[in-house]
Formats: C-alpha cells, structure tokens, sequence
C-alpha cells in the first residue's frame, strides 16, 4: 500500500531531508586522499547529532553504520572502515539518511577524490543527470514505471549500464515503503502517480555491464566485472504543481 502523506507530513519528511542534504554537503567537502571511510562515519555520526537527528542506516537490517561508502566498482552498501584510505582518482558513493521527528530523509552522492578519469567523470554526470531524468517524470497521472523508463533510456543510449538489483522506494515514516522502483522499465505502467506519495529515487549506473554480487560481508555490492559504478539519489515529493526535491539543499 503506497501512502499518501498531507503536507504537514511532508514537511516533517523535508525537516530530515535538509539534513541529509547538509551532512552529505560537510562530508563531500571532506573527501580528499588519505581520509578513512571510517572518519567519513563518524564525521556523519556527529553532524546528525549536532541536528537531533538519528542517523537511519545504522542497525538497520543488522548493518552496523551510519553511512555507506562505496569505492569505484562498488556500486551500494559499502561498510566504512579504518583501513581504507581514499586515493587520488577514486570516486566514493556517499549514502545517508536520518530519522527526526518520526519521518526519515534518504539520498545519496557520488563524489571524485582529487583528479579522476575522464571515463569516471562521465558515469558520473549521466548517472546524476539520469536521476533528473526521473525526476522530471514525478507528476500528477504520470505511471510509476514513467520514472524507470526515463532512467534507462537516457542511461543506455550513453552506452551504460542500468543496476537491476537494487531500486529506488517510498519513504515516510519508515525508511523503505511501498512502492519499489526500479531503474528500468517499459513506461506507462505501475500505480498512477497522485499529489502526496513521497519516493527515494536513486539510480545505479556501471560503466560496464550491469551484473553485481555481494561481497563476503554479506553488504558491499561490486560490480562483477570489477568497472566503476556511480549512485545518486533524492526524496521528491508529487505534488500539484510537480516534482518537490525535498533532499535539494
């Protein structure tokens, strides 16, 4: 059942999106080479408490931290840790959300460390403008698989790669709602869309082909062809009036 949240209820969502937006702004500033993914947690750890908010991800599903940091060919769920340094021409995805007041905020970034490729560049415009793209189809009376349809052929007509496994969500006052949306997808299909679902919309994209697997952590999701991966991912609101980001700073 996908539920449809009053305006009250979406600006409780906007308050914990504000500050997703804010810590992910503290820690993109952060990331250079020679920082541990593990100090890009705790770094995230006290913004949110800084704000009175809780980060959401940790002791989720029994995962154990607050942030997800996934390096180059890992596309979602990769665990911080002391030993792992960034180096220069890595790109790391940033995935983060809290809960406040009852309602959670979810998005994510992928952001360069230092130089990068020109190839590792590119993947990550196409992947921040595919999520645009899907954006742009959150209107009133527009299907759900509009969204994933968008992703996917501005995606591959690139020459990139669309993750199947993994999926975009409502969110409220729970981190992962009804319903789950693909990346992928004929359009015109699913539920229609009406003013007051909230979604996390959050493209995958490889550089190569779109096969992952899970590492022995039983998290970190790599790419199988060991190419690099971007993730982007933002709340957005339907209304009236169109899109509303609530994750835009």
């Amino acid at each position: 059942m996908i539920t449809l949240r009053s305006q009250r209820e979406i600006e409780k969502i906007r308050k914990a999106c504000c500050i997703v937006a804010e810590v992910l702004q503290h820690i993109k500033e952060h990331i250079q080479p020679g920082v541990t993914t593990l100090e890009l947690n705790v770094l995230s750890e006290e913004l949110a408490k800084k704000r009175k908010a809780k980060p959401a991800f940790k002791g989720y599903q029994g995962y154990p931290y607050s942030l997800c940091t996934s390096i180059n060919e890992e596309v979602v769920h990769g665990m911080p840790s002391k030993h792992r340094h960034l180096h220069e021409g890595d790109i790391i995805s940033i995935d983060f959300g809290v809960v406040i007041d009852g309602y959670y905020g979810d998005s994510a970034i992928t952001v360069a460390v230092g130089k990068i490729s020109e190839d590792a560049e590119q993947l990550c415009k196409v992947t921040e403008q595919s999520l645009y793209e899907g954006i742009r189809q959150v209107v009133v009376g527009n299907h759900l698989s509009d969204i994933s349809h968008a992703i996917q052929s501005y995606v591959e007509s690139r020459g990139y790669s669309v993750v199947r496994e993994f999926v975009g969500h409502g969110i409220g006052q729970h981190l992962h709602e009804s319903p789950q949306i693909p990346n992928y997808g004929p359009p015109g299909r699913g539920v229609k869309l009406r003013a007051g679902m909230v979604f996390a919309i959050e493209p995958m994209i490889n550089l190569g082909g779109p096969e992952v697997e899970i590492l022995k952590d039983q998290w970190t999701a790599v790419t199988v062809d060991r190419k690099i991966s971007a993730h982007f991912e933002h709340t957005v609101a339907v209304t009236d009036n169109g899109p509303d980001i609530l994750t835009r700073l």
